[in-house]
C-alpha cells in the first residue's frame, strides 16, 4: 500500500492541521506528558514529549502501521520470503544474530579464527579494508565498543585515495600486521585497490602475504581466485545487504577487537530488538511508531532532513552509518511496483557528537528560520563506570547539556528587547537514553534503526534492501579509467569531463 493511499494518513493530515494551533512549549506544561508520550525497553527509553503531538497523534501513527501491515510485513521479512523484489532475494541480515547462526559451520569458523588472531601474540595490527558496509558498520562498532578492546589494534581503509591506507600503514610493521578485505562481490573497484597496494607493501617488506589476507565475501571463488587461502575466506549469505552486514562475517574485526563473547552479546540485544517488533502492539512498538514519526516530518511536514545527535563521543560515528542506513535503503523515487512515486521518501541523515555540535551548527538550529527534526541520544552513565569523583562529574555534564538541550530546542526563551537572543522554540527533539553504551546496548540500538528504516520504508512502499543509486556512478568511474589507459572518451560524456581528463594525463605522477 502506497503512503498516500493509507487511510490514516489523510487522518494524520487532517490532525495536523489542528496541532498547528497548539504551542509545544504550552504542551509541555503538562505534568502527564512525558509519561504519556514515551516508550521503553527495558532500560532504553524514548521520549517523544518534545513533539508538537499528542496522543492522538500516536493512535493515528500506530493506525497507520496496522493499516500497512507493518506487522505481517516484518513477519514476511523474518520468514525469509523475497522481500527485495528487484533483485529477488529475502532480506536475511536478522538470521546472522540467531543463535542457530552461531553455532553453525560458518559461524565456528569465525570464532576459530578470531581466537586465533587474538591469542597470536606477533599479530599487533590488523587492517579491515573495505567500503560503505564493509567499513562503516564494523568501523562505527569497533571504535563504539572501545572500553572492551583485548584484542590487536584494529584499523579500517575505506578510501580509495591513497593517503588513506598510506598514513594508516605508516602505523603498522608489515610482518605484524593482518589484513582483512570485505566486499561482498570481491570485485569492489575502491576496495580492490587498496587491496592490492597492501599486497604490494607486504612483498616489499619481504613477507608473503598469503597468510597475513583474510577475505569476507558472499563471493568465495573470487576471493580464492585473488590469493586468499581458503581457510582464511569467510562467507555471508547473497541475501545480506552490504549496510545490513555487521551481524554476519563482516564483524570479523569486531570480534578480533572485544572477542566473540561480548560480538555473541552486541548480536542478543538486536535479537531482543527483533523479538520485540515482531511482538509488541503497533503503539508500544519503538521502532514502528518512530518509523511513522519519520514519515510524519518527511510527508505531513515537509523536512528534508532529519538529525541524529549522540551525546556520547565513542558513538561519534554512529550517525554516518545511520545515514547508509537510511538513505541507501530508503532514498527512491518509485514504488516497490516501480510506480513513480508522487511523494518524497528518505530524509537527509546527518549529525555529530555532542557536546561539540553545541558549539558549530546548534546555532542555526536554535534560531534559523527552519526546523530540523532531531534525536538526541545519551547513556546515562559512562563504561567504564569511572571511580574518580572528578571524571563521574564530566559525564554528569554531558547528560545535563543533553536535556539542556532538549529543553531548549522544545521551550525555547522569548526576549522581545533584544530579538536576536530570542528562542522561538518547538523544535522537535525525540530525547532516547539508555543506562550505558555496552555491547548489549549497542546491538538493541542499531537494530531499533534498522527497523526504524524499515517500517519507514515498508509505509512508503518503497524496496528498502536494494541500491542501484550506487550503479551509474560506479559503471561512469569504470569507462572513464578505461579512457585513461587509452580508450576512446565515450560519447555520453560532457566535454567538461573530457577536459579534466586531459589535464589528470598532464598532470603525471612524481609530484
Amino acid at each position: 500500500m502506497r503512503l498516500t493511499d493509507n487511510p490514516a494518513f489523510a487522518k494524520l493530515q487532517a490532525h495536523q492541521a489542528e496541532l498547528e494551533a497548539q504551542s509545544l512549549p504550552a504542551l509541555l506544561q503538562d505534568s502527564d506528558r512525558q509519561q504519556a508520550l514515551s516508550l521503553s525497553l527495558d532500560d532504553l527509553c524514548v521520549d517523544l514529549s518534545r513533539h508538537k503531538i499528542t496522543e492522538e497523534t500516536l493512535a493515528l501513527f500506530a493506525e497507520m502501521a496496522e493499516a500497512a501491515d507493518l506487522k505481517g510485513q516484518f513477519e514476511q521479512l523474518f520468514a525469509g520470503e523475497v522481500m527485495n523484489h528487484t533483485e529477488g532475494r529475502p532480506v536475511l541480515h536478522m538470521q546472522a544474530r540467531t543463535a542457530e547462526t552461531l553455532q553453525g559451520d560458518e559461524g565456528r569458523k569465525i570464532a576459530i579464527f578470531t581466537d586465533i588472531i587474538r591469542g597470536d601474540k606477533s599479530v599487533k595490527d590488523v587492517v579491515n579494508i573495505g567500503i560503505g558496509g564493509s567499513d562503516l558498520g564494523p568501523a562505527m562498532v569497533t571504535q563504539a565498543l572501545a572500553p572492551y578492546h583485548d584484542g590487536p589494534q584494529l584499523h579500517f581503509v575505506s578510501n580509495v585515495d591513497p593517503s588513506h591506507l598510506h598514513d594508516v600503514l605508516a602505523k603498522c610493521t608489515p610482518e605484524r600486521t593482518q589484513f582483512i578485505v570485505t566486499s561482498k562481490t570481491f570485485t569492489t573497484q575502491e576496495t580492490m585497490a587498496n587491496a592490492a597496494l597492501a599486497r604490494q607493501w607486504l612483498v616489499n617488506a619481504g613477507c608473503a602475504p598469503d597468510r597475513q589476507f583474510a577475505a569476507v565475501s558472499a563471493a568465495p571463488d573470487k576471493a580464492e581466485a585473488w590469493g586468499v587461502e581458503p581457510d582464511r575466506i569467510f562467507g555471508f549469505a547473497d541475501g545480506i545487504g552490504g549496510r545490513y552486514s555487521l551481524w554476519s562475517a563482516v564483524g570479523l574485526p569486531i570480534m578480533i577487537a572485544v572477542g566473540t563473547t561480548r560480538f555473541y552479546e552486541m548480536l542478543k540485544g538486536a535479537f531482543d530488538m527483533d523479538t520485540h517488533v515482531r511482538t509488541a502492539p503497533a503503539r508500544q512498538n519503538l521502532p514502528m511508531m518512530l518509523g511513522a514519526l519519520r514519515v510524519f516530518y518527511r510527508n505531513i511536514h515537509h523536512k528534508s532532513a532529519y538529525g541524529i545527535m549522540a551525546y556520547d563521543q565513542r558513538l561519534k560515528d554512529f550517525t554516518r552509518w545511520a545515514q547508509q542506513t537510511e538513505m541507501e535503503s530508503n532514498g527512491k523515487s518509485v514504488d516497490r511496483d516501480g510506480r513513480k512515486l508522487d511523494y518524497f521518501t528518505s530524509p537527509i541523515i546527518w549529525g555529530e557528537a555532542g557536546t561539540g555540535c553545541q558549539h558549530s551548527f546548534f546555532q542555526a538550529l536554535h534560531q534559523e528560520a527552519d526546523i530540523c527534526p532531531l534525536d538526541i541520544l545519551v547513556p546515562l552513565r559512562p563504561v567504564p563506570l569511572y571511580r574518580d569523583p572528578a571524571w563521574q562529574k564530566s559525564h554528569k555534564m554531558l547528560v545535563i547539556n543533553a536535556l539542556a538541550q532538549a529543553e531548549a530546542f522544545a521551550s525555547g526563551k522569548d526576549s522581545p528587547e533584544e530579538p536576536h537572543r530570542q528562542f522561538d522554540g518547538g523544535r522537535p527533539v525525540t530525547f532516547m537514553s539508555w543506562d550505558a553504551t555496552t555491547p548489549y546496548a549497542l546491538g538493541r540500538l542499531l537494530a531499533l534503526y534498522e527497523h526504524i528504516t524499515i517500517a519507514s520504508g515498508f509505509l512508503w512502499h518503497v524496496n528498502s534492501f536494494d541500491q542501484f543509486g550506487v550503479e551509474l556512478g560506479k559503471e561512469m568511474a569504470h569507462a572513464l579509467a578505461a579512457v585513461g589507459e587509452g580508450g576512446a572518451m565515450p560519447s555520453h560524456f560532457s566535454q567538461s569531463a573530457a577536459v579534466l581528463l586531459a589535464a589528470l594525463k598532464d598532470a603525471g605522477t612524481d609530484s
